[in-house]
């Protein structure tokens, strides 16, 4: 159970931090069920998820796990994954986002990037799909990584790039 104040990642909404724990008097919601109170830090709303929710929540990263992190980057490599149905192509990224791990959104990022490079050698460019996804998964974890180093999520790849011994994204 988290507390007030923390911040966690909530489905594909990102970070979000926890404004209360209450019994909402909205239509519908149970009397008994005890309810989050999430604000979204990089969006505007207010969202109120069950206690027992089955949506994806977890905790943000603690700093250590970043150092964890970027040590293990130079291990993380792409993996190609090309197809022309969209449909299969979207459920490949969906698979890949479903934990919403830091280390996965790297390694999508990666693959991602690699195809894109591979289509521009190509003349081509990358698809809508990819560039979705792409937008997506940068999202999130520039998100996460900007709240654990207390800087703007457009800072965060230049971070990265210092911090680490290779062009990493």
């Amino acid at each position: 159970m988290f507390n007030i104040g923390d911040l966690v990642i909530y489905g594909s909404t990102g970070v979000c931090k926890v404004e209360d724990l209450t019994r909402p008097a909205f239509p519908g919601a149970p009397a008994d069920r005890l309810y989050y109170t999430l604000a979204p830090v990089y969006q505007s709303g207010v969202i109120y998820a069950p206690v027992d929710t089955k949506a994806f929540m977890r905790a943000v990263i603690s700093p250590e796990e970043l150092d964890a992190l970027l040590r293990e980057l130079p291990t993380l490599h792409p993996e190609g994954y090309f197809n022309s149905s969209v449909q299969l192509l979207c459920a490949h990224y969906e698979q890949a986002l479903k934990e919403y791990t830091c280390r996965d959104l790297v390694v999508l990022l990666r693959s991602i990037r690699a195809k894109k490079i591979a289509m521009e050698q190509q003349n081509r460019r990358l698809g809508q799909i990819d560039a979705r996804y792409m937008k997506r998964a940068e999202d999130l974890l520039y998100g996460e990584l900007a709240v654990v180093l207390q800087i703007a999520p457009g800072k965060v790849p230049a971070y990265l790039a210092a911090h680490a011994a290779e062009e990493i994204l």
